[in-house]
């Protein structure tokens, strides 16, 4: 056990921690976290539902049949800077020395200066330019390459480096009244086509950082009257914070406490995987979760409607054929048959049974724990080697159980295990829909079904010397381990994430 100073004691309980929960995350740093077990790649039939035409529109017709039945929210992790999206052209403006040759160093740089015209925030960027007195133009044929990129960087201009990816201008319509779109804006749209309750109110929470909030409720509350209009509908637009008391102690690298240049306590945030704390306490039984970078242009938009709709529709009948089997086991009086189909349901449902389990006298209570969880349906698409995680079997104290995986959950030291991985056929576009209501109607509370064991440990750099940081079990990783997952193949067309500028220069982003 660390011994803490009064000092540390007072900035831990002012932090919302106790100092059992933070000797736990000391603790978590001395052992590591332990490897995920890879059982099998998930193919059609074998853990991804395999659908035929048919069978697709009986799924979308049962969700727009039924959802007025159910309370309906998009859930939208929109709290991330756009750091990372930037971090190309932050590191162009700190090492172009102003040489021609120099661009050559700098590839991706070039192609964002190559192409300026063909980003949504262009017209803007040149106003600004412009009114400097040098044309952006003149400083293009000038070589004042750092100008530009300051001025899409700092606050001289359009003060990109410094905001949430929510707030940066994805895609042009010149022929609409708003002559381009923020990433939030296209939430808004999506949402007033798949989300839309028969009172024409659309519910949508955004989690945002506390740095950001008064910027994005500001545009939030611009655009909301825009976009009432153009689809008769009325927007029910909440907003929550990453709770603080979800954030991390940070270690140095020998595991001792780390402290800041004024002897305070380092702590970090969490990491996405705290937000099913916010999760937790909204409203609604259909969730949507769909990142804030992953929206496309209208144009491929009728994509995402129809596959959202699918995704829903498998819900809502997966919840259907899980609260019977609930309702009969809570019932009594079953037939062996009954016994026979629900355990049938959870085959088909990839919840295996350990041998430990499978000795288990009273069937009716494990089959009813089983069962009653929350429960995901994730589009996942053919394998595009984007970065990010993939859908597998894995094994867990003997239980085989469908999860989504990140490479950092993998021992790379394992041939067969990083074969595995590597050779995933399908990756998860973090395109979710969410049961989170019993059989009753009564609210999971999400945080019982969280793999605890399922957390990450990294190096980061403090003041220029570096740290241990560690982040809770991911959102849709082991956040959600113990729900009941279903995999569903959805095209490529649904999956257009914008992890760096450049990734706007591709085709589903153009006008």
């Amino acid at each position: 056990m660390i011994e803490f100073t009064p000092s540390d004691i007072k900035q831990i309980q002012d932090y919302g921690l106790s100092l059992d929960k933070v000797n736990d995350q000391i603790i978590n740093f001395i052992k590591g976290f332990p490897f995920i077990q890879l059982d099998r790649n998930v193919s059609k039939n074998d853990g991804v539902l395999d659908l035929s035409e048919k069978e697709t529109q009986e799924a979308i017709r049962y969700y727009q049949d039924n959802k007025s039945k159910h309370s309906i929210l998009k859930f939208v992790p929109a709290s991330g800077a756009a750091t990372r999206m930037f971090k190309d052209l932050i590191e162009f403006s700190g090492l172009y020395m102003g040489l021609p040759y120099d661009m050559k160093k700098f590839p991706s740089a070039h192609k964002t200066l190559d192409n300026l015209e063909s980003f949504a925030f262009f017209n803007e960027l040149e106003s600004i330019i412009n009114k400097s007195g040098i044309s952006l133009e003149d400083h293009m044929i000038g070589g004042n390459y750092t100008t530009i990129v300051n001025y899409i960087l700092t606050e001289i201009g359009l003060n990109y480096g410094s905001l949430p990816k929510a707030l940066i201008a994805f895609h042009s319509y010149p022929s609409e009244k708003r002559k381009f779109r923020y990433a939030i804006e296209e939430h808004f749209v999506e949402a007033a086509h798949y989300a839309k309750q028969d009172n024409g109110r659309v519910n949508i929470h955004f989690t945002i950082s506390p740095e950001h909030k008064d910027e994005v409720i500001k545009l939030v509350n611009q655009i909301k009257p825009y976009y009432q209009e153009q689809f008769s509908v009325i927007y029910n637009i909440d907003f929550s914070l990453q709770k603080k008391e979800t954030d991390t102690i940070a270690v140095n690298l020998d595991n001792t406490l780390c402290y800041d240049k004024d002897g305070n306590l380092v702590f970090r945030p969490g990491g996405h995987g705290a937000l099913i704390e916010n999760l937790n306490e909204i409203q609604g039984d259909i969730i949507f979760i769909k990142n804030i970078d992953n929206v496309a242009h209208d144009k491929l938009k009728s994509y995402t409607y129809k596959y959202k709709n699918l995704i829903a529709g498998i819900l809502l009948k997966t919840q259907d054929e899980v609260f019977s089997a609930l309702r009969k086991l809570e019932n009594g009086s079953l037939s062996s048959q009954d016994i026979v189909d629900i355990i049938a349901l959870t085959n088909k449902l990839g919840i295996s049974l350990s041998e430990t389990e499978k000795q288990e006298e009273d069937i009716i209570k494990l089959l009813s724990t089983k069962l009653n969880r929350p429960i995901r349906v994730c589009g996942i698409v053919k394998n595009a080697q984007e970065p990010g995680g993939g859908p597998f079997w894995v094994i867990k104290d003997g239980v085989r159980s469908l999860q989504i995986v990140e490479s950092s959950q993998i021992n790379r030291l394992d041939d067969n295990q990083k074969a595995l991985f590597s050779s995933s056929k399908y990756f998860n576009p973090v395109d979710l829909v969410c049961g989170v209501k019993n059989y009753k109607g009564e609210n999971f509370d999400l945080r019982n079904y969280i793999d605890k064991e399922a957390g990450f440990i990294s190096n980061k750099s403090k003041a220029g010397k570096l740290i241990r940081a560690q982040e809770v079990p991911g959102l849709w990783n082991g956040a959600m381990a113990n729900w009941i997952t279903v995999f569903v193949e959805v095209p490529i067309q649904t999956f257009t994430p914008v992890k760096e500028i450049n990734d706007l220069l591709r085709e589903e982003h153009q006008a």
